[in-house]
């Protein structure tokens, strides 16, 4: 029985403050038996939040998204930070193969063994859709917390940094052929996939163009500064406003942070990219601790019974798809064998972009439900958004476990993290 104590009515600020005071030492606790501390974070979320004792009621959260939106604009940035093109070409440019194996490897297999069970071509293609994308925030903040170095290391950021990106190509392309197909059963005919597969290119390119714009910026003023606390506050304002810049003009936040990272990182000066990283280190855990523990909160745990059997395919497959197209892209592009083997295992972390991808899934296929006359459609909108729902709960805490088990096996974690 859920207990609800939001009759307390307590300030916003005051509900930030217990979720960061027990989430730290939650954290703490659960590294004892070597889980990564954003798990004792999103606990600590889930348990402060509607699904259990209601004291982060849904209000407060609302109220508190943009703690998230900003977290996720410094992981962004971080991501960005450590793509720079001589450690890239390292590497090789076989990364572009693996992002686009894993990620279209994972759309194949959902959509096929999606079908082969309910033989539901739309519905199989909506969950396809929704399979490439991943959290970034899971992937990096194991990274930080383990200190972890190395090419695999590389590896991830590069691939959850352009994850995301391609994914929403995919869903452009994707829920509109879906649309074709269900208006193919009326008399309204088949719609063209170009407008949804247009309007994702455009985001992603003026998200690029405008981090781009905002990166050059950045450097500029960067380069005048000394004093790290100096920077920290500059860091913080450029995160603020380019977040807010991308909310405010619908692009996508994870691209033009982190383009503004990458820009630094090959802005050719070593000593500025020293300068922002020394700062940003600093601040991270607390980005962390505000991200997940609100995370966790948003996460509906009741959710998880109704997964059913459409979600225990979907989850498989997805794994299936994700550690089987990383490997594949690898081999096909002769990196090393722990990228090989373990980069797959780095990639299962799905949260904010696969729940609001299914978000505009159940609003678009209601309406189209409601304008033609078609049940089908509302069906498989709800199944979206519960299903990913649901099982966002599972990946949330699977992936970064295994994240931590990748990082592991290819010995990127220094002796003393390990503990």
């Amino acid at each position: 029985m859920q207990i609800d104590f939001s009759f307390l009515q307590l300030s916003e600020l005051i509900l930030v403050g217990i979720a960061v005071l027990i989430s730290l030492y939650m954290g703490r606790a659960v590294r004892y038996v070597k889980l990564p501390a954003l798990i004792g974070y999103m606990f600590v979320g889930v348990l402060l939040g509607p699904s259990v004792l209601n004291v982060l009621h849904e209000t407060a959260l609302e109220h508190l998204s943009f703690l998230a939106e900003i977290g996720l604009g410094f992981v962004a940035f971080t991501i960005g930070s450590e793509l720079s093109l001589t450690s890239m070409k390292r590497l090789g440019y076989g990364i572009v193969t693996i992002i686009f194996a894993e990620s279209f490897m994972a759309f194949a297999v959902v959509i096929t063994a999606l079908y082969l069970l309910t033989r539901d071509l739309p519905l199989a293609i909506i969950f396809g859709v929704m399979a490439p994308a991943s959290a970034p925030a899971g992937t990096v903040a194991v990274i930080q917390e383990c200190r972890a170095r190395g090419s695999l290391t590389k590896a991830l950021y590069a691939v959850v940094g352009f994850d995301d990106g391609l994914a929403v190509i995919i869903y452009g392309f994707g829920a509109a052929l879906a649309q074709s197909l269900l208006l193919a059963e009326t008399s309204a005919g088949p719609v063209s996939i170009v407008p949804g597969l247009a309007a994702a290119l455009l985001e992603i390119s003026f998200s690029l163009v405008m981090g781009g714009i905002l990166g050059l910026f950045f450097i500029q003023m960067i380069s005048r500064l000394k004093n790290s606390h100096d920077i920290l506050i500059l860091l913080f304002g450029m995160v603020f406003l380019s977040t807010g810049l991308a909310i405010h003009l619908h692009l996508s936040l994870i691209l033009v942070n982190m383009m503004i990272g990458i820009v630094l990182a090959n802005s050719r000066r070593g000593l500025l990219v020293s300068k922002a990283r020394q700062p940003l280190q600093e601040i991270l855990p607390l980005v962390f601790i505000l991200f997940f523990s609100l995370a966790g909160a948003h996460l509906d745990v009741k959710a998880l019974p109704a997964m059913g059997s459409i979600g225990v395919v979907y989850v498989l497959g997805r794994i299936v798809g994700k550690i089987a197209g990383a490997r594949l892209g690898a081999t096909m592009s002769k990196v090393e064998e722990k990228i090989t083997k373990y980069l797959g295992l780095g990639l299962l972390s799905q949260a904010g972009v696969a729940i609001g991808l299914s978000l505009l899934i159940e609003k678009d296929f209601s309406q189209l439900a409601n304008q033609y006359d078609l049940p089908h459609a509302a069906t498989i909108g709800a199944a979206a958004l519960t299903t990913i729902t649901a099982t966002s709960v599972f990946f949330e805490i699977i992936g970064p476990i295994s994240t931590r088990f990748a990082l592991t096996k290819a010995e990127e974690i220094p002796l003393g993290e390990k503990k």
